[in-house]
């Protein structure tokens, strides 16, 4: 098996660069909590139910969409995502660097505090700006 998978990457059949960038949305919904359990159970179950439109409409380039998309994955958004730093630090330097062409102040602010040092290390930080390259690059693809 190893020498056919060997093979067909040294020919070019297969290429590690071209599989799915984007994971599916239900793997950011958080299992371990039911929204009963969150401090506002219907913002969470309404999150959940809107998640994969929303997470979908930002990976097409959608500006509202990844700021909900970069708060959900810096904050959980009441428990419904499962918290990802380094994913909401990405988020915003998409955002900051897509230049939407109806950008607000809280954008910065946002970005200062969601990839700031108190928030984020600065492992993480680097981490997040790698990602956020990546994503780049297939936003609206």
């Amino acid at each position: 098996m190893r020498l056919l998978s060997a093979t067909l990457f040294a020919c070019g059949c297969v290429s590690l660069v071209d599989g799915p960038m984007w994971p599916p949305a239900e793997t950011y919904v958080d299992t371990t909590v039911q929204c009963s359990q969150s401090s506002n159970p219907a913002r969470c179950q309404h999150t959940r139910n809107q998640w994969k439109a929303e997470y979908e409409e930002a990976i097409a380039g959608g500006y509202r969409a990844q700021k909900h998309v970069a708060l959900c994955l810096s904050t959980g958004c009441d428990e419904a995502i499962q918290p990802d730093k380094m994913l909401g630090c990405a988020w915003r330097m998409i955002i900051a660097d897509a230049r939407h062409p109806q950008p607000d102040d809280m954008d910065a602010i946002n970005l200062n505090r969601f990839c700031g040092t108190a928030y984020l290390d600065e492992k993480g930080k680097l981490a997040a700006a790698s990602q956020a390259k990546a994503m780049l690059q297939q936003i609206g693809k």
